[in-house]
């Protein structure tokens, strides 16, 4: 079943830099990304059905930094439809950077969870996407370390629960679920992950493009 987007609705995006996209420096404040792809896309197919599109990601969140500013930028905006994209950052890379930062799959949940109950009491329709990974098969370079697939095996070895976290709350929740690391592994299957996301983890164009396509099924 598909979320019905009715005139007047608020739809809200939120999450880290792949939801951001340069918002700030944006006319409109939906950033470069899928959020404006899919409110291009809903003008085309809709022009009846008016909608205010609203971004609130923040590049670098992380769960807990997604509850610190829940109120202020989530739910004092009363979104008819939540879409929340959030988790690579809240993924073991950072036990490379300066930070440390490290959270279980448990922790994850939870933190998700209390996102998400407020929602739900609201009556807010919700849209989860799955963080995704894509393996680069070069060398890359996070903060000063030097990391490579070696390492990116032991970031999906952190991902693959928290993305079955994510599975598990929208079905606690009943939010439609977006499988976005499916989708990626697909795309990239044939081509590699240079034409979706070359460093793995951020969308080229066609990479939102794709984003943007799958979302739009997820309701009418």
């Amino acid at each position: 079943m598909t979320i019905t987007i009715r005139p007047g609705s608020t739809v809200m995006f939120t999450g880290d830099s792949i939801t951001d996209c340069q918002r700030l420096d944006s006319e409109d404040g939906l950033g470069f990304g899928y959020p404006l792809h899919i409110a291009g896309q809903w003008g085309l197919r809709h022009p009846d059905r008016p909608v205010a599109w609203l971004n609130s990601g923040v590049a670098g969140d992380k769960v807990m930094d997604l509850e610190a500013r829940w109120q202020k930028d989530v739910l004092d905006a009363r979104p008819d439809v939540v879409s929340i994209l959030v988790g690579i950052n809240d993924v073991g890379w950072h036990t490379y950077a300066p930070d440390g930062y490290v959270i279980s799959a448990e922790e994850y949940a939870a933190g998700y969870a209390r996102l998400l109950a407020p929602l739900a009491e609201s009556g807010a329709d919700l849209i989860l996407i799955e963080p995704f990974l894509l393996p680069i098969p070069r060398v890359l370079k996070v903060v000063d370390a030097q990391v490579g697939i070696e390492v990116q095996k032991e970031w999906r070895a952190d991902l693959d629960p928290k993305i079955q976290a994510v599975r598990d709350l929208a079905r606690e929740y009943g939010a439609h679920l977006l499988a976005a690391d499916g989708l990626f592994a697909e795309l990239a299957a044939p081509t590699g992950p240079e034409p979706w996301a070359p460093d793995g983890v951020h969308p080229t164009t066609a990479g939102h493009a794709a984003l943007a396509a799958a979302w739009l099924r997820l309701v009418a």
